[in-house]
């Protein structure tokens, strides 16, 4: 299962857009991420998220086959949520919500 992101300049432009529209900035940013527990994906993306102050928590699944981890960021604009996301585009898979 690879999941890395195709994300064109295009969506992002988009998404910046929503986010001004739906979000007050500077603010409050909730990242959702699911990744298999115990994995190399896993250890990459919290190492990724260290370069960020926020709360981190964790929750594993019924099965304890994947981990969601919840990430509150606060972000000054749209660009620092999508320079998040972006920076996780090289790390296999992962699902963000």
């Amino acid at each position: 299962m690879t999941n890395k992101s195709t994300k064109s300049e295009d969506f992002y432009s988009r998404f910046k857009d929503q986010l001004l529209e739906s979000e007050d900035w500077p603010g409050i940013y909730i990242f959702k991420f699911i990744v298999k527990d115990k994995s190399e994906e896993f250890e990459e993306l919290k190492k990724y998220l260290n370069n960020y102050k926020g709360k981190k928590s964790f929750k594993s699944s019924s099965n304890n086959k994947f981990l969601s981890l919840t990430f509150e960021y606060y972000a000054k604009s749209p660009a620092d949520v999508i320079n998040i996301y972006k920076g996780i585009e090289n790390i296999d898979n992962i699902i963000s919500l």
